[in-house]
Parts: C-alpha cells; structure tokens; sequence
C-alpha cells in the first residue's frame, strides 16, 4: 500500500543534505565545543558556519543574538517567562496580550502566569480565522509588557498581520514576540522588515532535525535565561550545544530559504488542486481564503464526518493528515478556529488539515484525490448526523476559498 505524508505542519522529512551535513557530528567530530582540545576546536567552524546561516535565514543583524534550544516550545516559554521575571515580577508591568488561536506553548505559559496573579488578554479571531492588528493596538494599555501573537497559524495556516503589530508595539513601546514556526520555509521571514523583538522556530518544521530550535532576541531586548550553569550562547541558555543539531538547521534554514520560490508556486499549485477537490464535495467548510494562508495547508470541515473517524479512514488508506478538531479532549470544546468563523457545533468537530511540504508530488496530491470522496462517502453513509443530499449552505466554492 502506498504511504502518503500529508502532515508537515506536524513534522517533516529531514532533507537528505541536512541529514548528510550532519552526519560527521555523530562519528567523527563529536567533541564537546567547550573543550580546549582539537576535539572541541575542530567543530568550531561548522558552528559558525550554521549560525551564519540562521542569521542570513531570518535577516537578523549582528548586534541581534540567536540563541540555539530544543525548539520553539523552549523558545516561548523562554520569552514569556522571561518577561515575568524581568517585567512583571521586577518591573511595574503585569499585563500580557495573546490570541486565543497560539500553540499550547504560548496559551498554557500564559495561563500558569494567571495563576501568579499577571493578567492575560486573549484576543479572540475574526471570521477568517485571525485578528487585527488594531485589536492588539485597542488591548494594549500601560501596564503591557508582552504582546505575543503568531506568524502563521498552525491549524489554518491563515497568516497573522504581524508587521502592522510589530509596529503597534514599537509605538507604544512593548515588546513583541511571534512563534514563527510555521512560517519559516513557508514565507519570506524578514526581522529588519518586521520590528519583531522576539521571534521563535523549530528546525523539524522546515526539514530540519527533531529537538533543535531557535530565538531570535532582538538587540537591546530584555532576556532573562531560564536555565543557569554555564557560559553557553553568551548566557543566555546554558547546556552543551547540540553541534549536529545546530549544523542540520543551519542547512535546513538555507535550503528553506533557498526554496522559497518553489514553495510559493508548486507547491501552493498542488495545495489548491487538492483543495478544489476537497471543495467539490457538498457540504464542506474550507477555512480561510487562500490568499491569506500559508502555500501548504488546508483545513477543510466535512458536514457529519468526525475529524477523528476521518483521519482513522484515511489512515488505514495510507494517507497521513491530522485533525484541527479539538473533540479529542476530555471536554469534548469545539476548536477555537472553527467556533469563530461561525461554524455550528457539528461542523466544529470535523476538521481535516492537509500540510503539504517540497516533497510532496502530483502523484500523491491525485492519489488523495482518489481515496478522500471515498472515505468522506463511506463515514457519511454510516453517519448517524448526517442526511443524504443536504443542503450545501456550507460549502465553500475555490474561488471564496
């Protein structure tokens, strides 16, 4: 059976040549970076090497720092953490502003803040799936010491107008920090045109490796190291690097940007030739006009299909996708995304999310094409929710799309 990967908003391949570039690190130069010995010293340059690829990558300058982590989790917890204890806890300040659409690494960060008595705005989205920068502009007020709203959405892929609340910020002189994991190798990712203070990614997202990240601190923002005990990345997050790890993104982040161009026209081609299909179907949502979305990824509701029982279906098909219901949780809450856009509540719990990456081929996007209406009509017909030949007030046509 063919094996289809339509997840890469989870994860993604790691490039052969990131895979090659660090191979060396695991055998042959495997020295601690911090040893005076030519064990240690002889790894030096390819870590140059990698950060000055993860400059060039994001346009940072360098009075900026980059300080390589785990990941991006890392990263946001780092930040927001962090301005608590420089801001909130040292400083005059106990307000934080977020969306109610970020990764759990941000919210939940924000929510065991709560419990410490800071105050957090979450900034509900609009009917396409995003806020506006005047809302974050309209919430901040002089007690705000973090605004912290992502690049991309991860679910939707809808793109975030941070630029215009970069800028907000800067006006009225708070800080702002973006997860932009899933913009990196997706858009063009410019911190000289975007005044971001903070910015965040994960190699494992654009073809990098698993367990490597990175934060981008803009100079002169305040950062506060959660982790203490060394002298590593000047101080600002002590451990030993991981010297392969690092290698692999750096490559990973100059093949992405290198790649740019063709993620914005084949791949964005493949991804409307799957959604047009998927949109064919009666009585199916597609979040988010495209114009506004990442190039890889369609989140499309299928009227009395479970997002579970879906990707179960497409699963034992050989086709990986993922839900952006959250029925998965005890709560059994409608995703925040779908509950904005005004999807009713059986809607609300059948989305399907295709991400799609450069490796993704036409004979895979029409085999998904084949096997989707199957499964969709076979759930369907065993639906107890779902009326045969209902109305398509929820179909979304390519063009709205």
């Amino acid at each position: 059976m063919q094996r289809i990967y339509m997840d890469n908003n989870a994860t993604t391949i790691v490039d052969p040549e990131v895979f090659l570039a660090m191979e060396p690190f695991f055998v042959r130069m495997y020295g601690n970076p911090n040893s005076l010995h030519s064990f240690g010293s002889e790894v030096k340059p390819s870590m140059a090497m990698a950060m000055e690829q993860l400059y060039q990558g994001i346009n940072a300058s360098d009075d900026d720092d980059i300080v390589v982590n785990s990941c991006a989790t890392e990263g946001n917890n780092t930040v927001i953490m962090g301005i608590y204890f420089h801001s909130i806890l040292g400083g005059d300040k106990n307000h934080i502003i977020t969306t109610q659409v970020e990764h759990p690494a941000v919210t939940e960060t924000c929510r065991f803040l709560e419990k410490l008595g800071v105050e957090v705005t979450y900034l509900p989205v609009n009917e396409e799936g995003v806020i506006h920068s005047d809302d974050v502009k309209n919430a901040i007020t002089d007690r705000t010491a973090l605004v912290s709203v992502m690049w991309a959405n991860n679910e939707t892929g809808m793109i975030f107008p941070v630029k215009q609340i970069a800028y907000a910020c800067k006006n009225r002189g708070v800080l702002f920090h973006t997860d932009a994991v899933q913009a990196i190798g997706k858009l063009p990712v410019n911190v000289q045109e975007v005044p971001v203070d903070y910015l965040t990614f994960s190699a494992h997202k654009f073809h990098g490796p698993k367990g490597v990240g990175g934060l981008f601190i803009r100079e002169g923002a305040p950062m506060v190291p959660l982790l203490h005990g060394g002298e590593h990345m000047g101080g600002l997050r002590s451990g030993t690097i991981n010297v392969a790890g690092l290698v692999g993104m750096g490559k990973a982040m100059e093949l992405a940007v290198g790649n740019l161009d063709y993620e914005l026209s084949e791949v964005l081609r493949l991804r409307n030739k799957l959604e047009d299909a998927i949109a064919a179907i009666p009585d199916v949502l597609v979040v988010g006009k495209r114009i506004h979305r990442t190039p890889n990824t369609t989140l499309a509701s299928v009227r009395g299909v479970e997002g579970e029982a879906l990707i179960w279906d497409l699963n034992r098909q050989g086709i990986a996708a993922s839900t952006g219901s959250a029925c998965a949780s005890e709560s059994l809450e409608a995703n925040p995304v779908m509950a904005a856009i005004g999807a009713d509540k059986d809607l609300a719990h059948t989305g399907v999310r295709f991400s799609l990456s450069r490796f993704t081929t036409e004979e895979e996007i029409d085999h998904v094409i084949e096997i989707f209406p199957r499964v969709v009509e076979r759930l369907r017909d065993i639906s107890s929710t779902y009326a045969a030949g209902g109305g398509p007030a929820c179909s979304v046509s390519p063009e709205q799309s």
